[in-house]
């Protein structure tokens, strides 16, 4: 489904991706595992348009979106939910939810979505006209998951999605992933610095270092890696 070549992304003189590869099939979910600083939010970012490319293709459905405005890259079928959630904090969960449904005129197909939101994440229909700022960090990342999903994507990136959550929410919005992915069939890109659990839900994975693929396959066997079990794993 997304096809990435040779991609090479620099923030001024400093270059954060140095020209990787890599592919995330239709239907699964590939994980991006790496320490702080190795380029997965980076990538993300390029994706879905935030970042403009030095050098490389972004082929989704075979065409290359490299360097296309982020709306554009919506309007195709791809999500992204930031690092850190970036939630409207001054708005309410619903005016949230609707916002990220701002491409979509039908009204029947934007109240389909929120029906399946709220279906997802019962919390949030709770919650729906409280101020989303006041909502719990675990709230707030199924809010940010929600408003993504209310754009009707058949690509959902999601960068750190157990950032500051207890483990019991790790675990729930973890099942949730998984979820999305088998029940609704969205092709999923998770990065994550719980390399464990990541690789726990993930059918693939690439491990990232300084910018480039230092590993990468089947998330099973990136689990039994001796190098992947030593840096990411605490084995």
């Amino acid at each position: 489904m997304l096809e990435i070549k040779n991609l090479q992304v620099s923030y001024g003189a400093i270059t954060a991706l140095h020209g990787i590869s890599l592919s995330v099939p239709d239907g699964k979910i590939v994980t991006l595992i790496g320490a702080n600083g190795a380029g997965k939010t980076t990538a993300l970012k390029t994706i879905s348009g935030l970042l403009k490319p030095k050098s490389g293709e972004i082929l989704y459905g075979g065409k290359n979106i490299a360097g296309q405005q982020p709306h554009q890259i919506v309007k195709l079928g791809l999500s992204h939910v930031p690092e850190g959630r970036m939630i409207f904090a001054n708005l309410t969960v619903m005016e949230n939810l609707q916002l990220g449904a701002y491409l979509q005129k039908d009204r029947q197909i934007v109240r389909r979505e929120l029906e399946h939101v709220f279906a997802l994440f019962p919390r949030l229909q709770e919650r729906e006209k409280q101020i989303a700022g006041t909502l719990s960090g675990g709230e707030q990342q199924m809010l940010a998951i929600g408003r993504a999903l209310m754009s009707r994507p058949k690509f959902l990136m999601l960068d750190e999605p157990s950032l500051g959550l207890a483990p019991l929410l790790v675990k729930t919005i973890f099942e949730k992933i998984v979820e999305i992915n088998r029940q609704q069939g969205i092709t999923i890109l998770l990065v994550e610095q719980n390399a464990n659990l990541a690789l726990e839900i993930s059918h693939f994975g690439y491990v990232l270092e300084t910018g480039k693929v230092a590993v990468q396959g089947d998330s099973a066997a990136l689990r039994q890696n001796p190098q992947v079990k030593s840096a990411y794993l605490g084995g």
